[in-house]
């Protein structure tokens, strides 16, 4: 006998037809595949998104402040045994050197721009430097100091390198706790040995040194016995790992940036040292640091 099979009637077929149409567009819509993930269009889960890039540094701060010794006072270059800021390679004002804060602000940097370094200063001091500088509310803020940690009376009597690195940490902490957005360069310290093999072709300039400028470097200049030679390159050596400090110290900190080591490598002459002490920058040697400065500063990348 042949099997009877019975008909769904019309109405609940087109119905049941109905509801899996629609299930299929819920899925499409939604995404999900037969495991619950969240397949895109290849079919592979979606990557999660890129976290936020770390802010550039800003090649065009409107303000600026230094802290330092007295190469930023501009200390012998304009006259004997005194400070001559507008000369300074940071903030000075002079045409002849065209400063940092010249360069980057023009017109304002009379009024945007602030000089709290101090001649004879080290890292000790410029922690209260940054305190000062700071109420200013700079975008950005220059840092050189460490020669004067390196000339002492005798190699003894350096900074040892490990107080230099709790100083300058300090001095960084101390502006973070008033700008944490500011930014802030670190110009190297200079090669003092480079400086001795310089000057000491000046009788005028050993002159000059015996009066006590820089001893552990400059004294007894025209020695070339082995306890001289020890006695310069243990200067030399630790000047070198001061700015070795400077830089991995900077480099904890993502608004903070030196020159590299450029002002230690410039390879500077008698032209670009004071006529009168023959170890501070003349004014030409102020114009070179700020040309150093700002091609740092306004560099792009990282």
């Amino acid at each position: 006998m042949a099997r009877v099979v019975e008909r769904e009637p019309r109405g609940r077929a087109r119905g049941r037809a109905a509801l899996a149409a629609l299930a299929v567009v819920a899925l499409a819509l939604t995404g999900c595949d037969a495991a619950g993930g969240n397949p895109g269009a290849s079919g592979t889960r979606r990557a999660a998104p890129s976290p936020a890039p770390a802010p550039a540094w800003n090649t065009g701060p409107r303000s600026l402040a230094a802290v330092g010794d007295s190469i930023t006072r501009g200390f012998d270059a304009c006259t004997v045994l005194s400070d001559c800021p507008e000369v300074s390679w940071a903030t000075g004002s002079s045409e002849e050197v065209d400063s940092l804060a010249v360069r980057l602000l023009g017109a304002r940097a009379a009024e945007r721009s602030w000089n709290h370094a101090v001649t004879g200063a080290r890292m000790a001091d410029v922690p209260a430097q940054m305190e000062r500088a700071a109420a200013h509310r700079p975008e950005l803020v220059t840092v050189m100091a460490g020669a004067n940690d390196a000339c002492r009376s005798s190699v003894g009597a350096m900074t040892p390198v490990a107080d230099f690195r709790a100083q300058f940490e300090e001095a960084l902490r101390t502006l973070r706790a008033r700008l944490p957005k500011a930014q802030v360069f670190v110009v190297s310290v200079p090669d003092l040995k480079r400086l001795w093999s310089e000057g000491r072709t000046n009788p005028l300039g050993k002159q000059v040194w015996k009066l006590g400028l820089c001893p552990s470097m400059l004294g007894d200049a025209d020695a070339l016995d082995a306890a001289a030679t020890q006695r310069r390159n243990t200067v030399r050596d630790r000047v070198a790992d001061y700015n070795k400090v400077l830089e991995e110290v900077c480099a904890k900190d993502d608004k903070c940036r030196t020159d590299g080591g450029a002002v230690h490598g410039f390879r500077f002459g008698t032209g670009q040292l004071s006529r009168w002490d023959w170890f501070h920058p003349s004014v030409d040697g102020q114009a070179r640091l700020a040309e150093i400065a700002y091609r740092a500063v306004t560099a792009k990348g990282p």
